[in-house]
């Protein structure tokens, strides 16, 4: 069975399935956000049923570490969002 592993320089150490560069929290984003079925995600990510499962796992079974990492992830998309304005010399 696929374990949840962090390594520091991957994935900026968020825990993500062993052998993979997927993290627990685009599993969860594809299935619980997006709605997509966990049979398509695991198609979708060239991944098995059970890896998608063994993250589901892992995402409710350490709820206060998914808050914070997705804390994290619209934290830095509100720092992206504020950069991305456009210079006054481009024409729109």
């Amino acid at each position: 069975m696929t374990e949840i592993v962090r390594t520091d320089d991957v994935l900026g150490g968020e825990p993500r399935l062993d052998g993979h560069r997927i993290s627990v929290v685009q599993v969860a984003d594809m299935v619980l956000d997006g709605g997509d079925a966990p049979e398509y995600v695991a198609d979708q990510l060239g991944i098995s049923l059970g890896e998608v499962h063994t993250a589901l796992a892992y995402y409710y079974d350490n709820p206060d570490e998914m808050a914070a990492i997705r804390t994290r992830h619209a934290e830095l998309e509100s720092l992206l969002d504020e950069q991305a304005v456009t210079p006054d010399h481009v024409e729109q």
